[in-house]
């Protein structure tokens, strides 16, 4: 990756270039996401859109959040920045076409973008692909540059980025009736673990986050491994955390498990002289928050409502069904689970989702 100062330098001259002080969409002011294979800065609004489209079509990052590589900033610099890149993908837009602008819809968004670049419409029409295939007629490497961004790669081919959808607030509020690890209490702590699971020979409550029903969990390279806990509070079985932790979620999310021995979420009780013990697990499916915050968009459009529902059924250890509510233009969701492979144990969770491009 890209740390050095002379390289962040070479992407912030870019940037202030006055062309690029605006979304190459919609025309927001001080765009902060840019698409680094395609070569433009783009706004937050916009940001979600691209997003939908998958990295083989637009790479996301955000100017101030991710790390950039060299390979990234060298592909912004040589498009040139938002007017270079217009100039080739809004070529032959059609007389009478508006563009969306700051205040858009994002279903007017959406139709423009993906006319854009994922359906290539306003593109020179020699400039668009047809098949699969490569041209054997291209000359410059800005043009292959443009090609390439559209290609369709194997879905055999690694994944060597860890693209992330958005961030995971998760408040730990409580626990009760944790179960007896010392003489006559615990001391219990909770890890959030998401991503790729590692064995752990510790003593605490684990919770998995990610994906239910038939989907496997799917294993990410180590930077996708993210492992977050809270305080631990002495001798007490029915503590209260009130403790907020956040985690980023990549496209290929795992549940978030209350395990014991792993690295997801997890509640321990904590020993000084010895290992610290297990006080159960349990498994959150986080799809339904998801899904019901991407199909709803922006919450801050919307007043209070229940927007979607995690059931509760025997194949989930939920004391009670989860609701997602939008809840003063933020998307959450209480979650109660009773903690599995031990005597006793509850914990209260409270979800919100944070997207990206936010």
């Amino acid at each position: 990756m890209c740390s050095c100062s002379a390289a962040n330098g070479r992407l912030k001259n870019l940037m202030n270039q006055t062309d690029n002080r605006i979304c190459a969409d919609c025309g927001a002011p001080d765009p902060k996401w840019a698409s680094a294979n395609i070569g433009v800065f783009i706004c937050l609004k916009c940001c979600g859109v691209h997003r939908s489209l998958g990295a083989r079509i637009s790479k996301v990052l955000s100017v101030q959040l991710d790390d950039w590589s060299d390979e990234d900033i060298d592909a912004m610099i040589e498009v040139g920045g938002n007017s270079s890149a217009n100039a080739i993908y809004e070529a032959y837009i059609p007389e009478g076409y508006s563009k969306p602008g700051p205040d858009s819809t994002h279903d007017e968004r959406s139709r423009f973008i993906r006319s854009k670049y994922e359906l290539q419409e306003f593109l020179k029409s020699s400039l668009r692909i047809t098949s699969r295939k490569s041209s054997a007629s291209i000359q410059s490497s800005f043009s292959t540059k443009i090609l390439d961004s559209f290609r369709i790669k194997s879905s055999k081919e690694p994944e060597t980025v860890v693209e992330y959808i958005g961030l995971l607030k998760v408040k730990v509020v409580k626990g009760i009736n944790l179960a007896i690890r010392d003489m006559l209490t615990s001391d219990p702590y909770v890890v959030l673990t998401l991503g790729k699971q590692v064995i752990l020979q510790v003593d605490e409550v684990v919770i998995t986050i990610g994906l239910d029903g038939d989907s496997d969990f799917i294993p990410l390279s180590i930077k996708a491994l993210v492992t977050i806990q809270t305080a631990v509070i002495n001798s007490n079985l029915n503590p209260v955390w009130n403790e907020e932790l956040m985690l980023s979620v990549p496209q290929n999310f795992g549940p978030v498990k209350l395990v014991k021995n792993s690295t997801l979420q997890q509640v321990y009780d904590y020993d000084t002289f010895s290992a610290d013990d297990i006080m159960g697990e349990a498994e959150i499916d986080i799809q339904p928050l998801i899904t019901s915050a991407m199909v709803y968009g922006d919450p801050e459009m919307f007043s209070n409502m229940q927007i979607g529902k995690w059931l509760k059924s025997q194949d989930n250890a939920l004391i009670e069904d989860s609701i997602v509510n939008i809840i003063d233009g933020k998307v959450k969701q209480q979650v109660s689970i009773k903690l599995q492979n031990v005597e006793c144990g509850e914990i209260y969770l409270q979800l919100e989702w944070l997207p990206l491009d936010q």
